[in-house]
């Protein structure tokens, strides 16, 4: 299976819907090469980057589980070969 390296960013404005971000992150882990969280307390946002490495498929179904939560932004950025 052909992978891709990928890193997806997601924007969580609705603090309640983190358990969920985290839960989908969780079933999704094999994937993961890596994560920072960074809270923007100010703004009362957290910014979450995720590093990953999957077939397109799977982070698509990532991205799309991510992005029908509740309060959650999500975009991806590939690198071009890999």
């Amino acid at each position: 299976m052909e992978t891709r390296v990928a890193v997806i960013g997601i924007i969580v404005e609705d603090q309640d819907s983190a358990e969920k971000v985290n839960a989908v992150l969780h079933d999704h882990s094999s994937a993961i090469i890596g994560r920072m969280g960074i809270p923007y307390r100010e703004k009362k946002i957290s910014i979450i980057s995720v590093a990953v490495d999957a077939s397109q498929d799977e982070i698509s179904a990532l991205c799309g589980k991510l992005g029908r939560i509740n309060g959650v932004s999500v975009k991806a950025a590939y690198a071009k070969s890999y």
